[in-house]
């Protein structure tokens, strides 16, 4: 432990704070999320989150605790929301309980990606030569084979991602630049499509070149509502899911991925990150604070400086080099903040226009892989969750499972059990606030899609039925499918 008595009056004083200001959200924020009793004269699929979900929009609709946390559990949720956004500082520094960042990051704190909770969009090159702050889009590289855990084989000189900033004294690992080709196309009542398929390079690298057949994967950073609910999804149901679809006998095979996780110490479904390569939000949450933050902590005590990069060896530590930098119990809380985010209910899902896109999408057989409906299980770690997330009917549209999506959005990248052609089918609530949370509308594993619409015009592969049948709807049936899809 080495959180100071000043840093823990600081987040008992900061949580009071954003307690405070949950408390005076208005009544179709805050104070409605709180009052549950409103769903049982409300049609399940209205409420994505179940008796978790709250009625909120605009700016901080992802950042709301479940609607039916106790106030002790919205208490610990405050506490995890502070050590989430607030920045981490170079060692040694004079607070001692948030330092340690570096030597390499991507970002100061978890909020310096998942911004307001919600999901991150790329950098833009299309103008301009001053160089692009690249946080939030993560550059996953490695080599050909795998490593002893069964997933990618990290790269000897950068290890397993590039981090474009680092503490003073230290090199940045390198630089990611991004030009474009336009791809163009047809509906078949004639209306042109232009979409942009992002070319990346990586440029100033600081430890020499990278090896010759290192492999790239760029990840944008998702929304995090609902991932203590996604993570509650009994196993079997992604099992069944993927039994389902080979009896089907149509083009849609999922793929469950096996992934090893750090808190399980097992072999666990993966059920989180692009290519379902991590199975639990407390392995995720540690191994980011170590790889994009540059934090440590008791499963993940070491850097991520490779032997090459003397200068990241010899750099300073947080704790003073004493300790690892982020403690049990602090990570603990972060971890239940995220798990506690809850999905916002759906806008308008009794409109004309809403039900005639659903009917759209199910027609075209999008719910194939992005299936609607749950019951949750048991938390996988309960002290890391609610026991308020079990037991809930919920709407996230996933099968959490691999598909082959085509080339065009390959990345030629194995991760586990995932080839470079396979994605996993990114859960859909909450798809319609992004661009009031975050103020755009980037979507697909790099943000390369600008809207929903181009987003499933991408789709290639086991999708390409379903992407064929969109393409064959006229004008008024896209902008129904997309008001389904703004309704989630």
């Amino acid at each position: 432990m080495k959180k100071s008595t000043g840093g823990l009056l600081l987040a008992c004083s900061l949580a009071a704070a954003l307690a405070a200001q949950v408390l005076a959200q208005p009544k179709t924020e805050a104070a409605a999320a709180t009052a549950a009793a409103p769903i049982a004269a409300t049609p399940a699929e209205h409420l994505p989150g179940g008796n978790t979900t709250v009625y909120a929009t605009g700016r901080n609709a992802f950042s709301f605790p479940a609607a039916n946390l106790s106030d002790a559990e919205r208490t610990r949720f405050v506490i995890g929301n502070s050590f989430f956004k607030r920045n981490w500082v170079q060692a040694p520094a004079s607070t001692t309980a948030r330092d340690g960042l570096g030597p390499h990051f991507l970002a100061r704190s978890c909020g310096g990606c998942h911004v307001q909770d919600g999901r991150a969009q790329p950098p833009d090159f299309h103008n301009g030569l001053a160089p692009r702050n690249v946080a939030g889009l993560l550059m996953r590289v490695s080599v050909p084979g795998k490593n002893p855990l069964g997933g990618p084989a990290l790269e000897p000189t950068y290890g397993d991602q590039l981090n474009d900033q680092a503490v003073d004294g230290v090199r940045a690992e390198g630089r990611l630049h991004i030009r474009y080709e336009t791809i163009k196309g047809k509906f078949a009542d004639g209306t042109p499509y232009e979409l942009e398929k992002p070319i990346y390079s990586v440029r100033e690298l600081g430890y020499g070149p990278l090896a010759p057949d290192a492999q790239f994967s760029p990840r944008i950073a998702p929304q995090v509502i609902g991932l203590g609910l996604l993570e509650a999804i009994p196993a079997a149901e992604l099992e069944a899911n993927a039994r389902a679809q080979e009896a089907a006998g149509g083009p849609v095979r999922g793929k469950v991925n096996l992934v090893w996780d750090s808190y399980a110490n097992a072999m666990l479904p993966g059920r989180f990150g692009w290519k379902a390569n991590v199975a639990s939000l407390a392995h995720q949450t540690a191994s980011a604070f170590q790889g994009d933050i540059g934090i440590t902590s008791r499963l993940f005590p070491n850097e991520s400086c490779t032997a090459p990069q003397k200068d990241c060896l010899e750099a300073p530590r947080g704790a003073k080099g004493q300790a690892v930098e982020i403690d049990d119990k602090t990570l603990d809380d972060v971890i239940f903040y995220q798990s506690t985010l809850a999905p916002p209910a759906r806008r308008d899902p009794t409109d004309p226009q809403v039900l005639q896109g659903q009917k759209i999408f199910e027609r075209a057989q999008c719910a194939a892989c992005h299936r609607p409906s749950y019951v949750t299980g048991e938390p996988l770690f309960p002290r890391l969750s609610s026991p308020a997330l079990s037991g809930q009917v919920i709407f996230p549209y996933t099968d959490m499972l691999l598909h082959d999506m085509g080339p065009d959005l390959a990345d030629g990248r194995p991760d586990f059990l995932a080839d470079g052609n396979q994605w996993r089918t990114p859960p859909l609530w909450g798809l319609g606030l992004i661009k009031a949370v975050n103020g755009h509308s980037r979507l697909l594993h790099d943000g390369r899609a600008r809207d929903m619409l181009e987003a499933v015009l991408w789709h290639g592969g086991e999708a390409s039925a379903s992407r064929d049948a969109v393409l064959q709807l006229n004008a008024q049936e896209r902008d129904a499918l997309v008001r389904f899809l703004e309704s989630l």
